[in-house]
Parts: C-alpha cells; sequence; structure tokens
C-alpha cells in the first residue's frame, strides 16, 4: 500500500511539468509580439518618410496617426513583456528556480519570483502600463465635440493619475513592509 501511494504521489508532484507547455508557448507569443511590435516600428518609420512634405492639415492627421501608432507599438511591447514574465514565473514556481537570476543582482530585482502574489504582482503592473497606454491611444483618437466630451477626457485623465498614484503609493508601502 505505500509503494502505491508513493507512486501516485510521484505522479501527481511531476504533473506539475505539464507547465512547460504554458512556458514554451508564452515565450513563443512574446517572440511573435516583439516581433510584430518591431515590423510596426519600420512600417512607422515609412509612414514618416513623407510627413515634412505634407500641407499643414494632413501633416496633422498624419501626425495624431502616427503617435496612436507609436502607443500600439508600445501596447504590443508591453505585451510581449508580460509573456515573458509569465514564463519565467511559471516556470520558477512550478518546475526550478533559475540560477542565473538568483545569481545576477539586476534580474533578481526585476524577474525573482517567489509565490503566486509576486507573479500576479508583476504581471498587473504590466497589465496597468498597458490600460494606461491604451487610454492615451483613446484619447489621441478622440474627437472633442462638445465641453462635455472634454470633460470626459479631463475625468479620465483625472482617474488614470490617481490611479497612478494609488498604486505608487501603495508600492512604497510594501517596499518599507519589506525593509
Amino acid at each position: 500500500m505505500k509503494a502505491i501511494e508513493r507512486l501516485f504521489e510521484g505522479v501527481i508532484w511531476n504533473s506539475r511539468l505539464v507547465i512547460i507547455v504554458a512556458v514554451v508557448a508564452s515565450l513563443v507569443v512574446s517572440l511573435v509580439l516583439f516581433y510584430l511590435a518591431t515590423a510596426d516600428v519600420v512600417f512607422l518609420v515609412g509612414d514618416v518618410s513623407h510627413y515634412a512634405g505634407l500641407d499643414l492639415a494632413p501633416r496633422d492627421l498624419l501626425r495624431a496617426k502616427l503617435v496612436a501608432h507609436a502607443a500600439a507599438i508600445i501596447d504590443s511591447y508591453l505585451f510581449a513583456t508580460i509573456m515573458i514574465i509569465f514564463a519565467l514565473g511559471l516556470y520558477e514556481l512550478f518546475i526550478s528556480r533559475l540560477e542565473n537570476v538568483e545569481r545576477d543582482s539586476f534580474a533578481s530585482r526585476l524577474l525573482l519570483i517567489n509565490s503566486l502574489d509576486d507573479l500576479k504582482d508583476r504581471l498587473a503592473k504590466v497589465v496597468f502600463l498597458i490600460l494606461i497606454v491604451r487610454y492615451f491611444e483613446f484619447a489621441l483618437q478622440s474627437e472633442i465635440g462638445s465641453a462635455l466630451d472634454l470633460l470626459y477626457l479631463a475625468v479620465g485623465i483625472a482617474l488614470v493619475a490617481l490611479s497612478l498614484y494609488l498604486t505608487g503609493k501603495s508600492h512604497g508601502e510594501d517596499k518599507k513592509s519589506h525593509e
């Protein structure tokens, strides 16, 4: 009976290795997103090439389009970063410690994940950045047709600023509690 129990516990323990599929898939998605964002940079540079020769009105429209495109590129890079952090976190939590991360002081501050809460916190921060970039894109593309539209935009900006303040404040408190 003890041998069956040990065998069963071994199977359960080794089942965690299925996480490798998620780690590899996350890295592949990250590489694809980095490729897409970099290709977008190349297209953005191509779009800029005729910017100086345009009249004022078309140049303003192109400028708004290019700035929104740049924000979308930032968004893609941030999401690619999320996928790397997610892959590293899953690997460290379920498979094995990454010795390179533990030895490198820079990497350990950035990537050392000791619990699901650490992984959640790191992912939440990057997702929060993505939401801010998305709001920035929205703000750039918004047509301000009335004072009410301007008020909504201002309230949105104030809420983003408040959330940045509160996030920074809670991060500062977390830092103090760890010292």
